[in-house]
């Protein structure tokens, strides 16, 4: 008997993206040359924008698809931002979204 393959936890997670306020430099939109679809944020300052839903609380950024702790997808994940490309499955922010998600924590919290 084969067991099924295990999902990568981010594709089932989101915790992420219904925890952290997302901002980025305008020029890390789409019509700025970047690649981040500006009709999916809103404008902070001059120079920054963040991801629509993630100014406020609850938080849900716009790009997600899915149930937290369920199965997910950031609908903009080729193309989504630095702060979002640099959060890393594990670390100290992701566990600290997964725990107030009520999800075990990865990685380094655990010793793997």
């Amino acid at each position: 008997m084969t067991q099924a393959p295990t999902l990568p936890a981010c594709l089932t997670c989101g915790a992420c993206c219904q925890s952290y306020r997302v901002e980025f430099s305008v020029y890390e939109l789409d019509v700025m040359g970047g690649t981040v679809p500006e009709a999916m944020t809103e404008v902070v300052n001059g120079s920054t924008c963040r991801m629509k839903g993630t100014g406020e609380v609850p938080i849900r950024c716009e790009a997600l698809a899915g149930n937290v702790g369920e199965l997910v997808t950031c609908t903009i994940y080729e193309n989504r931002s630095r702060p979002c490309a640099e959060l890393q499955e594990g670390t100290y922010g992701c566990n600290k979204a997964r725990v107030r998600h009520g999800l075990m924590p990865l990685g380094e919290w655990l010793g793997v």
